[in-house]
């Protein structure tokens, strides 16, 4: 019976594993932009603008994933601004995480050493220079760890868009679940699925963490 049930259910939650990983994919890439760009706001020599990104740092960290979610896409609307549920929860993912990456980015910038910097600039590099050829490429290295954990934490944290009817995996699940009352095959598959997806995830990310390590020390 299990065989039979899950042989029937599992087109339904491939389908919706495609649209997972699109979710993640598309929030981890505009999480990494605004997160970068919170980052370079974060350690910039302008109090006001440093300040202005790490208050805003703290308000995002503090407001769960599901409200802000909630916000975009029943709120908004309100304000005459018009989105469909997959959007509604890429963008909402992705601000949401924005916060965590531009702490991993910071942390990395942080950790270059400052006569690295010093030395560019004698070399008549000017400040964007040495932080596009010096700075950024050693800070994502430092950076990549946490980096990567945040890309396998939002391919788990996807199934919170299901909250706005984004039809991936979890969605997929809920919706035949409830109308086969199969729980245990149902949630057993989805469960599954999230493994296939984030083990070789993880497994790769360390691969390529130790192959830019060996380049680090070359």
């Amino acid at each position: 019976m299990f065989l039979q049930n899950a042989l029937d259910f599992l087109p339904i939650l491939l389908k919706g594993a495609v649209v997972t990983v699109q979710v993640t994919a598309g929030s981890f890439l505009l999480s990494s932009i605004i997160g970068l760009v919170l980052a370079l706001m974060m350690v910039s020599k302008v109090r006001a603008i440093s300040m202005f990104a790490i208050g805003l740092v703290n308000v995002i960290r503090g407001l769960p994933i599901i409200v802000q979610l909630f916000y975009i896409y029943f709120v908004l609307p309100d304000f005459g601004i018009q989105l469909t549920a997959f959007q509604a929860g890429v963008i909402g993912l992705g601000i949401a995480y924005s916060a965590y990456q531009a702490e991993n980015f910071r942390a990395g910038i942080q950790a270059i050493h400052q006569g690295q910097i010093e030395a560019a600039e004698s070399l008549g590099m000017r400040g964007a220079m040495v932080m596009r050829r010096v700075v950024l490429p050693q800070a994502f290295r430092i950076a990549l760890p946490p980096y990567g954990n945040t890309l396998v934490m939002m391919l788990k944290d996807s199934s919170l868009v299901s909250t706005i009817t984004v039809a991936e995996m979890t969605r997929a699940g809920q919706l035949i679940a409830s109308s086969t009352f199969e729980n245990m095959t149902v949630y057993t598959l989805v469960a599954l699925l999230y493994l296939a997806l984030s083990l070789p995830l993880g497994y790769g990310l360390r691969r390529l963490e130790a192959r830019i390590g060996k380049r680090g020390k070359a």
